[in-house]
C-alpha cells in the first residue's frame, strides 16, 4: 500500500492468564485475580503497541520486560502475556529464554509480504463492499480528503491505515480479516519509511488511486475495486524494492528499548 509524507492496529481480545478458579468470582478468588492479571496484559500490550507502531520503539529493539514492568508499575507475567500478545499480532518475537524483541524484516520478508497483500486485500474487500453502509462510505470520502489535506508523515500513516482498514469493514471472513491487521502491522516501520522518501508527484498518485477504490467501492463494483487496490499495493512493493537502505539500519537492542518514558 502506497503511504505519504510528514497509528491505531488491531487489537486481539484481552487473554487471562493463570487458571480460572471454579465457583463465583468473589474478591479474592483465582477469578478475579485472572480478571485483573488480563487487564493488566492489555494495558502493556496497549502501551507496546502503540510505541512500535509509532515508530519509538524500532524494528529490532530489544524488549526488556523488567524495564516494561517497573516503568509500568506490572509484574512480569502482564508483561509476559502482552508481548504474546503483540507477537500474534506480528509486532513482536518472543524466543523461550532468550528475550523480546520488535520485529523485523529484510527485504526479501517484505516483499513477501507485499506479495500476499496484493492478493489478501482485494479479496477482503471484494467480501466486504456488499455490506458497507452508506455511511461507511461516506468516511471513506472524508478520510480520502483528509489524507490530501496533510503533509505529516504520522498523520498520514494513521489516516491511511484507517481508510484501508474500513474499506475492509464489512468483510465477514475473520480469518482473513486478522491476516490483513497482522500484515498491516508488520510492514508499519517500512511504510513509514518510505513514506519520508516519496515526492509531490507520489502523493498525487496515492490520492488518484484512493479515489479510484472509493469510487469502485461506491458502484458495489468489485472487480474495479480488487484491481485498483491491486495495482496500489503492487506499486509500493516494486517502489520500496528500489530502496534497500530502508532494510540495512542496524538493530537497536542497545540504543531502543522499551523502557520508554510515554
Amino acid at each position: 500500500m502506497p503511504q505519504k509524507p510528514t497509528t491505531g492496529s488491531s487489537t486481539s481480545g484481552s487473554s487471562t492468564i493463570g487458571s480460572t478458579a471454579t465457583g463465583s468470582g468473589t474478591p479474592g478468588s483465582g477469578t478475579t485475580g485472572s480478571s485483573a492479571s488480563a487487564v493488566a496484559s492489555q494495558r502493556v500490550a496497549d502501551h507496546l503497541r502503540t510505541a512500535i507502531l509509532s515508530g519509538e520503539l524500532r524494528p529490532g529493539a530489544r524488549i526488556r520486560q523488567e524495564e516494561v514492568a517497573a516503568r509500568l508499575g506490572a509484574s512480569r507475567l502482564p508483561v509476559r502475556e502482552a508481548l504474546r500478545i503483540l507477537a500474534a499480532e506480528g509486532l513482536t518475537v518472543v524466543k523461550s529464554n532468550s528475550g523480546a524483541w520488535v520485529s523485523k524484516m529484510d527485504m526479501a520478508e517484505c516483499e513477501g509480504v507485499y506479495k500476499i497483500r496484493e492478493r489478501l486485500e482485494p479479496l477482503a474487500l471484494s467480501e466486504s463492499i456488499p455490506h458497507l453502509t452508506a455511511g461507511q462510505i461516506a468516511e471513506l470520502a472524508a478520510i480520502a480528503r483528509q489524507i490530501e489535506q496533510t503533509t505529516d508523515v504520522d498523520r498520514f500513516l494513521t489516516l491511511d491505515r484507517r481508510l484501508h482498514l474500513l474499506t475492509y469493514a464489512g468483510c465477514r471472513v475473520g480469518q482473513l480479516t486478522a491476516l490483513v491487521d497482522r500484515f498491516w502491522n508488520t510492514t508499519q516501520h517500512y511504510r513509514r519509511a518510505f513514506a519520508r522518501l516519496a515526492g509531490d508527484s507520489g502523493w498525487e498518485l496515492i490520492h488518484a488511486e484512493h479515489r479510484l477504490i472509493i469510487e469502485a467501492i461506491r458502484r458495489a463494483d468489485t472487480v474495479d475495486a480488487e484491481r485498483f487496490l491491486t495495482g496500489h499495493i503492487r506499486r509500493t512493493r516494486l517502489e520500496l524494492g528500489q530502496h534497500p537502505e530502508l532494510f540495512t539500519e542496524e538493530d537497536h537492542d542497545s540504543a531502543d528499548t522499551a523502557d520508554t518514558g510515554r
